[in-house]
């Protein structure tokens, strides 16, 4: 199969599924495989931050999950068997950069993957599910790939690139050798389930604070996934649900809930975990790469995990591209480790606090407001990054620079429509806007708009903005002699 394939990705879920949209998309051959018989079956991260929507918007996914999803319900709490008050656990903060996905939206895990699935085979990439890599070895131009299926057949396939999106237990990861920092600490353990619960209404996220038998496990919740008639439980455990069965969960739910153990009526999936925080020594070695869970490894809390891991995809995957479609130096290649290691570290912090913190109506709406504040990663920028280049003078504190995600605001280009910026960036090209200027003269793979007016130029201020496939300005100049040196960089110059 030498030749066939551009790029092996290892693992589909919803990074490595992201990650293959992206590059089918661009032309890149594409090919992705499962070690499992099928795609996971859990809700396991079911919410969709709003920068995480913008994201998946851009792969043409949004509508479908959409359709597919919900806002989060409010939460009930339930004290002695009692409905105790409702509450919201995130408020959208007023403050944050303008989206046109302002709040969180809850999708089942499982779902997420089928869309992305069903658009990944759409854009002509394949899947093959029930294969598992065996090893790999590389070379100066390629990476030899041993794969092995269900039945113990194997072959090798030799790709120019490859990407571990296998999880926590990455083979990719282990295969290299790159050793994953951190630690366990005080996290504690938690159980995670997909069930069915008779006379429980799906208007609400309901929680029980209490412990009735006063073991100091903590809280158990039970959220109504939308598009099913199921709920996710989440609830902190001891070392005992070690060895859960369905019936220990729904011992688990009667014990500390007043729903009794026959309102359980079907057990769809459940997983033990034991949190902990690490990060990947590095997240490239040669033509591999590490991306998702396979590269950090981090508690639920915030509901960071998938978004972070999509983040990856959509960072790596329009990089890739320049260099296979495009001939891109390799060393655009490096700016992914730069880039996406530091944005993990930083939500691998966050994720541990709020896990710690937990879910409690305490706080009322202004704690609702700073956790919704911390969990969009609509500000997340690259401004240290090299493929981040200001040439501009005197700046304001707030100004947008280069590295910044490009404010999603009115612009007015010059026939007088006026459309949201993201709309003018869908899609996986490079995208200069004249702001107030007269556009240079650029290669047909750029696409120009000169931009008059709206709340978008306003933010910006005049100048030349040459903005990144993943949304964030890669060059913000008064000089049109900076493009083209940065577009040598990408690929890209003529």
């Amino acid at each position: 199969m030498h030749g066939a394939v551009d790029v092996l990705v290892v693992g589909a879920g919803p990074t490595g599924l992201a990650l293959a949209c992206d590059l089918a998309r661009r032309g890149v051959r594409t090919h992705v495989v499962e070690a499992g018989e099928r795609l996971f079956g859990g809700s396991r991260g079911k919410s969709l931050q709003p920068r995480t929507q913008e994201a998946l918007d851009d792969l043409g996914v949004m509508a479908e999950l959409r359709a597919a999803g919900g806002p989060f319900p409010p939460m009930q709490t339930w004290r002695q068997g009692r409905r105790d008050g409702t509450w919201r656990l995130l408020e959208q903060d007023p403050e944050a950069p303008a989206s046109r996905y302002p709040e969180p939206w809850l999708v089942p895990q499982w779902r997420t993957q089928e869309i992305l699935r069903d658009r990944l085979l759409a854009l002509g990439g394949t899947l093959e599910c029930g294969t598992r890599l065996t090893t790999l070895h590389q070379t100066g131009r390629h990476v030899l790939a041993e794969l092995t299926d269900a039945g113990g057949g194997r072959r090798t396939l030799t790709v120019p690139y490859l990407v571990g999106c296998d999880g926590g237990h990455s083979t990719v990861r282990e295969t290299l050798g790159i050793a994953m920092k951190g630690e366990e600490g005080d996290l504690h353990p938690a159980v995670v389930a997909d069930v069915r619960v008779r006379d429980l209404d799906r208007d609400h996220w309901h929680i029980w604070l209490d412990d009735p038998d006063r073991r100091g496990v903590g809280s158990l919740l039970l959220c109504p996934l939308p598009g099913t008639d199921a709920f996710q439980l989440n609830a902190r455990a001891d070392d005992e649900g070690r060895d859960l069965t369905p019936d220990a969960v729904r011992r688990l739910i009667a014990t500390r809930t007043h729903v009794p153990a026959d309102a359980v009526t079907e057990v769809l999936w459940h997983s033990y975990y034991q949190p902990r925080t690490a990060l990947a020594e590095r997240f490239r070695d040669g033509r591999v790469f590490l991306a998702g869970d396979s590269a950090h490894a981090h508690p639920p809390g915030g509901g960071q995990g998938l978004n972070i891991s999509v983040q990856d995809a959509y960072n790596l995957g329009w990089k890739l591209g320049q260099v296979v479609r495009h001939h891109a130096p390799e060393a655009l290649l490096d700016s992914y480790e730069a880039e996406r290691r530091p944005a993990a570290a930083h939500v691998l912090e966050l994720s541990s606090r709020l896990y710690r913190t937990g879910r409690s109506p305490e706080g009322g709406s202004e704690k609702a407001r700073h956790r919704g504040r911390l969990t969009h990663l609509l500000s997340v920028h690259y401004r240290e990054s090299a493929l981040s280049t200001e040439t501009r003078e005197r700046l304001s504190d707030t100004a947008v620079q280069a590295g910044d995600r490009a404010p999603d605001l009115p612009c007015v280009t010059e026939d007088g429509s006026s459309r949201p910026l993201h709309e003018l960036l869908r899609g996986p090209h490079f995208t200069l806007l004249a702001v107030d200027r007269t556009p240079p003269r650029v290669p047909s793979d750029v696409v120009t708009h000169r931009v008059t007016g709206g709340a978008a130029a306003e933010r910006l201020g005049a100048g030349l903005f040459l903005i990144r496939p993943d949304g964030h300005l890669g060059l913000a100049t008064d000089d049109p002699a900076h493009l083209n040196r940065y577009l040598t960089k990408v690929g890209l110059a003529d």
